[in-house]
């Protein structure tokens, strides 16, 4: 069993954004991220220091601008226009999900497309359905190809079962892999007899957000699985949506949570961040 750690690939991806950074730097425009957090979940803080530590490592720039979780959605809104509007910002990534009362309806349908490195707005979702691989996709979405390409796994032809349907992972992803030559079936937590569908799978996306939802006698000898869940097991450890020891007995390659897509996701949002500095500079935005 091989285990397709994270860390390399961010590592490989963070050392081609300093070069590009540095680049950028000579010709005057400075990569910068602005990162919009309502409240104090833990979960928000936990990535939010993950992309400093990468962002300082790579001498990008950066500002995280907060809003108490009793907001309003004009404080939040006017917030966002103010770093919409900003030449100085290149990519703006907002902390989801939101507080119950709040909404992203403003920000989907108003964010520049070019700022647009987590794929909220519509320009970008259409793009990415409509295969543009210049698209920004979702960051977590996007980790999830960095490691098969990392990795040299060849999607050609191959049957992928995706578990889960959300617009950040499942569904972004699903088309991605698609879009590689990929077979996908789609499933989720509602998917009758999932046991059936993941067996005849060569690869494995899960993303359904439960913990070690997918046991051993899920899956088959063989199969490459990738684990995009990060949750708290009934230890307070930090665990996927796989069985991670019991999956790995039979799997060929399998990623490891934590250590696995995650490590690679602030990596993708640096690259990201990266590109629409390069998209700013040559008048694109």
């Amino acid at each position: 069993m091989i285990e397709l750690k994270g860390k390399p690939v961010a590592d490989c991806i963070t050392e081609k954004a300093k070069a590009d950074i540095e680049d950028l730097k000579s010709k005057g425009i400075s990569p910068r991220l602005a990162v919009i957090r309502v409240g104090e979940r833990p979960d928000d803080i936990s990535y939010e220091r993950g992309i400093l530590k990468r962002f300082d490592s790579a001498g990008c720039g950066y500002e995280v601008f907060t809003l108490p979780e009793d907001c309003t959605q004009k404080e939040l809104d006017d917030m966002f226009d103010g770093l919409n509007n900003d030449d100085m910002i290149h990519g703006i990534l907002l902390f989801r999900p939101l507080p119950k009362h709040l909404n992203d309806a403003h920000i989907r349908e108003t964010v520049k497309a070019d700022k647009d490195i987590d794929a909220m707005g519509i320009y970008n979702q259409a793009a990415m359905f409509a295969g543009d691989r210049n698209a920004f996709a979702p960051c977590t979405a996007q980790a999830v190809i960095e490691i098969l390409h990392f990795y040299d796994i060849d999607l050609t032809g191959k049957k992928v079962t995706v578990v889960g349907r959300s617009a950040v992972i499942g569904r972004p992803v699903s088309l991605m892999l698609t879009s590689e030559n990929a077979t996908v079936t789609v499933c989720h937590t509602r998917t009758v007899n999932i046991a059936d569908e993941l067996k005849k799978a060569d690869i494995i996306v899960a993303a359904a957000g439960k913990a070690k939802m997918i046991t051993a006698d899920m899956t088959a000898q063989g199969q490459i699985i990738i684990d995009v869940g990060m949750n708290v097991d009934e230890n307070g450890k930090l665990c996927g949506d796989v069985d991670f020891d019991g999956a790995a007995t039979s799997a060929a390659a399998i990623t490891p949570v934590p250590g696995g897509v995650g490590a690679v996701t602030t990596s993708v949002l640096l690259q990201s961040t990266v590109k629409g500095a390069q998209r700013a500079l040559n008048g694109r935005m």
